[in-house]
């Protein structure tokens, strides 16, 4: 196999195939770890609302319906 005018041998085509899997691996488990933190901050949002509500009921006040925020709002510190 030729690329850019060199010969591959078997260790260098071996080894591009190894990274190749290595990135595909790795993208998948950041994908992975971008959905588990979606995850968690939507439950932790829903278990403070479902909190507060219940503060609120036990203070005798009506709850306060917030709106849902969309997954892509910004957040943190740079927006």
């Amino acid at each position: 196999m030729t690329l850019f005018g060199r010969t591959l041998g078997p260790e260098e085509i071996s080894g591009l195939v190894f990274m190749l899997m290595l990135l595909v691996i790795w993208i998948g488990a950041l994908r992975q770890e971008m959905r588990w933190t979606r995850w968690f901050r939507n439950w932790e949002a829903e278990r403070k609302a479902r909190r507060e509500a219940e503060l609120a009921l036990e203070r005798g006040e009506q709850p306060q319906p917030q709106p849902p925020s969309s997954p892509d709002s910004p957040r943190g510190p740079w927006g």
